[in-house]
């Protein structure tokens, strides 16, 4: 197991949220988190590599939901139908989180950062930002971010006007960017078929290297 970290204030504290409730369009329509990854499902890697970092987790997920409550972590789908992206999944979770801030982490990412976390709340509050966001070597990840919580409303009116491009609502924020160059490996994600082959065989490698509690 990774590592928890030390306990935060409770003004502090972090929901996390796997993101799960895309189509998969891109492996065949398929539920990707739910594709088996050297013999686990995707999102059980992630999720191992996420839980430790966070005070409570939370799955946004819109469809074989009896295998995600699987997990044994609260399962919730988007509120606005139609698989309306990323951000549909992000406004479900501020509106669920029971913590001032929220973090997210896409179901397809099993080599996510052990520090993601605990780098992204450091820059944010340094910054007092409203949302931190990772990137590498000028590359932004903006799936992996953190959050207040009380941009709920926000992110709700901006949805509600047919608002979609992540990229846009992080626009009329107040953002700081995270730099990972160290851990650019770490933000891959898998696609594909051939990506998943590729994932099984450096798994072993990324778990090997990775902090053990």
């Amino acid at each position: 197991m990774l590592p928890s970290p030390a306990p935060r204030p409770a003004d502090r504290r972090i929901t996390g949220i796997l993101l799960a409730g895309g189509q998969g369009s891109r492996m065949g329509g398929v539920d990707k988190g739910l594709v088996e990854l050297a013999g686990r499902p995707m999102a059980a890697h992630a999720l191992e590599r996420l839980a430790p970092q966070v005070d409570a987790l939370l799955i946004n997920a819109n469809q074989n939901l009896p295998a995600w409550q699987a997990f044994g972590h609260p399962v919730f789908g988007d509120d606005i139908g139609g698989f309306a992206g990323p951000l549909a999944g992000l406004h479900a979770g501020l509106l669920r989180a029971q913590h001032p801030f929220v973090v997210t982490a896409p179901c397809d990412s099993p080599f996510l950062p052990a520090d993601l976390v605990e780098r992204l709340a450091a820059a944010l509050h340094a910054a007092d930002a409203q949302l931190a966001v990772a990137k590498t070597f000028g590359q932004p990840h903006p799936v992996f971010c953190l959050c207040r919580r009380n941009l709920a409303d926000h992110l709700g009116a901006f949805l509600a006007a047919g608002g979609r491009k992540i990229d846009r609502w992080y626009g009329s924020l107040k953002v700081v960017e995270v730099a990972f160059d160290d851990e650019e490996a770490a933000f891959r994600n898998v696609n594909t078929r051939d990506e998943l082959a590729e994932a099984a065989r450096d798994l072993p490698a990324a778990a090997a290297g990775a902090p053990r509690g």
